[in-house]
């Protein structure tokens, strides 16, 4: 028997973090909120390269994926398709590509991944039959813009924290060019793409509505990996903490070598994570000021993107802590960290 997913708690840490517990924004409908706006999510990756992770990622064909710890393997049973691959997907690109005697070159999109969910509070409640209709629904519509015939791939993932598809299409053009740019577009024409997707999905479900365009305000859209990032790096924040903790006068020695070896996987990462942030340091910068102002949006009514701006204060928040985390270790643990080969020489 199909079994629901777990509603989405994180908003009321992050209430918690941003008001205080006696706020009255600390406290709302763990249920569905039908103040807080839904929206229908559509966006768009371009793959130029191999498809091997991205195709095991999409369709589940490893047992543990320790870089995304949203996944629940346990629920993985509960995905599906709404159109099944029959070959790799690197088969199925290439063979549609040969068919329509595309051009190519070295640096050629050769397919697009396209993500589709909503806002998390929209599929809380809904039944399978329910969830499988907005998702057939988003995907008739990309059959219209982008021909049925190129998509090659449709899978709906419910093993995460909100449901979301990953569709896959080969950009060719009516004429049988292989060009993304010309189907997807720039800036603008992806705002239409929005608006479009929009009122094709609004009338099946009204209680959808349409979010502020990149275009109003300025902002680009951060990547959904750097939110992972910052909750994989708290995670093994926390383990080290827990190793740092644990040092005694009689473990000195074995717990320094525990933390030395957390700390060697976990500081690449933070810098790779630290490069994201500057990548997008104005959108981040800007979330300190729209949080606060997120009160006085509740009272006048403006609900915009109340969610999004909760989420992405989440992410400011894991920042700041991670830096300060890194900035209070010792010298002399952070050296020794940052000297993998010379502690491997030590132990042979």
């Amino acid at each position: 028997m199909f079994q629901c997913f777990q509603p989405f708690k994180t908003e009321w840490v992050i209430r918690r973090y941003l008001f205080g517990a006696k706020s009255p924004l600390f406290f709302y409908n763990s249920g569905r909120d039908d103040t807080i706006p839904q929206y229908a999510i559509m966006r768009f990756a371009k793959q130029k390269g191999g498809a091997g992770a991205l195709e095991a990622h999409h369709e589940r064909t490893k047992e543990k994926y320790a870089s995304n710890p949203d996944i629940d393997i346990e629920r993985s049973r509960y995905n599906f398709h709404i159109v099944q691959p029959i070959k790799s997907y690197k088969r199925e690109s290439d063979g549609r590509i040969q068919v329509a005697g595309c051009k190519t070159r070295k640096d050629s999109v050769r397919f697009v991944d396209t993500l589709i969910t909503a806002s998390s509070d929209f599929f809380k409640g809904k039944k399978r039959e329910e969830v499988e209709s907005f998702f057939k629904t988003a995907v008739d519509f990309l059959s219209q813009k982008i021909g049925k015939d190129n998509i090659f791939t449709a899978v709906v993932h419910m093993d995460e924290r909100t449901p979301h598809m990953h569709l896959c299409f080969t950009p060719i053009t009516e004429d049988g060019r292989l060009s993304a740019k010309e189907i997807i577009g720039n800036r603008v024409q992806l705002t239409k793409w929005q608006d479009n997707f929009f009122t094709h999905m609004v009338k099946s479900f009204p209680d959808l509505e349409r979010g502020e365009s990149a275009s109003v305000t300025g902002r680009r859209h951060i990547p959904t990996r750097i939110f992972k990032q910052a909750v994989q790096l708290t995670r093994q924040m926390e383990q080290i903490q827990t190793a740092l903790d644990g040092i005694g006068p009689f473990n000195a020695g074995k717990k320094r070598d525990e933390a030395v070896a957390l700390l060697q996987k976990f500081f690449p990462s933070m810098e790779s994570f630290e490069a994201q942030v500057r990548k997008y340091r104005r959108e981040i910068d800007t979330l300190e000021k729209e949080t606060a102002v997120l009160a006085r949006k509740v009272e006048d009514g403006k609900k915009a993107s109340i969610g999004k701006q909760l989420e992405d204060a989440k992410l400011r928040s894991d920042y700041h802590n991670l830096r300060r985390f890194v900035d209070s270790l010792p010298d002399e643990v952070k050296r020794q960290a940052r000297l993998p080969n010379r502690n491997q020489n030590r132990q042979r």
